[in-house]
């Protein structure tokens, strides 16, 4: 299923060139100047996210973070969390990244070992700075008399993004910032396209999120038959995760098909692709549109701990097991949820 788009190069052959003048512009001057094309970016890899056991009875769908899709510079690991009365994610560390929680259906609420809490309901984000070090939990919340049975298994939904730190922030201070369904911006390029953003900017909105390492992040519905381009950095690694229909990425002629549960990652920009072309056809869609600035350093992961060296991994679960440098209130802390 892998295709290849039109690459322009510099070094273009003339009647490569002269293919192309319907395409671009081409100003000759003292300096010639030949504008770069708009073409859109092609997917590299498409991965079926397959459900797996996760935290305490609760079910994830893992894209970014499987073995074919480990660390997509920035990006650590994706999930797609569903999680019933009996599930959740009960006290945990972190140290040396970011997570994102996105909810889509349902409550989780969020509690922490320097007291900070909270819940988060649809719509609703939270961009976690982990930092020196974090112990929280996260556990689904059902309201009175919806707790159980089958409705319940639907009602704590939502996405997970890691995002990695740059060195220089791995031992910066925790931080949350925290935005409800109706103080995340919208766009709406052209009617039948809706964009959410939560991170980053499209078509002239801008979100309010802090983001340590540049990153995008939106939320699109699309209904049938419709195009929308998304612009994005020429530096930017990114990708597509699909939450339901179908769309077709890319160039009309060589276009890849997302469904439901695909992760579709983007080709490089070769300095050219700023944009990813998606189409709708017969079915409406919607998905995650997630790019970011690659750190290119090196990663050494082990569990809830993403630091540079094997040397810091140590020095870090030598922190945590003795309750020094950031997590002071390991040992005594527990959640409401023990």
């Amino acid at each position: 299923m892998r295709s290849s788009l039109l690459t322009f190069r510099t070094a273009v052959s003339a009647t490569l060139l002269l293919s192309l003048t319907a395409l671009t512009t081409v100003v000759l001057a003292d300096d010639a100047v030949v504008e770069p094309l708009r073409l859109s970016r092609t997917i590299t890899r498409a991965v079926l996210s397959e459900e797996q056991a996760e935290g305490q009875g609760a079910r994830v769908r893992r894209s970014i973070g499987r073995p074919e899709l480990r660390n997509h510079d920035p990006f650590l690991m994706l999930d797609e969390f569903l999680v019933d009365k009996n599930g959740g994610f009960p006290d945990h560390p972190h140290r040396g990244f970011e997570t994102v929680t996105y909810m889509l259906e349902g409550q989780f609420r969020h509690e922490d070992f320097a007291g900070h809490s909270g819940v988060i309901g649809p719509g609703d984000v939270q961009w976690m700075t982990a930092g020196r070090g974090i112990v929280h939990s996260e556990m689904p919340v059902f309201p009175d008399g919806d707790e159980g049975g089958e409705r319940a298994l639907t009602k704590a939904h939502g996405l997970q993004l890691w995002i990695n730190l740059p060195k220089e922030h791995k031992m910066c201070d925790p931080q949350y910032q925290e935005l409800l369904d109706s103080q995340i911006p919208r766009s709406e390029p052209q009617l039948g396209v809706a964009i959410k953003v939560i991170a980053g900017e499209s078509h002239g909105v801008q979100s309010k999120v802090y983001t340590r390492t540049p990153t995008m992040f939106l939320d699109i519905t699309m209904e049938p038959h419709k195009v929308v381009e998304q612009n994005l950095p020429l530096s930017y690694t990114g990708f597509i995760y699909m939450l339901s229909g179908k769309t077709y990425l890319g160039e009309k002629e060589e276009q890849f098909v997302g469904e439901a549960h695909n992760t579709l990652t983007f080709s490089g920009s070769d300095g050219v692709k700023e944009t990813v072309r998606i189409e709708t056809k017969e079915e409406a869609a919607r998905f995650v549109f997630i790019a970011g600035q690659p750190l290119n350093e090196p990663i050494v992961q082990h569990g809830p701990f993403v630091m540079n060296t094997h040397e810091e991994i140590y020095e870090t679960f030598f922190d945590f097991r003795n309750a020094v440098n950031g997590f002071e209130r390991a040992n005594q802390w527990r959640s409401s949820a023990n």
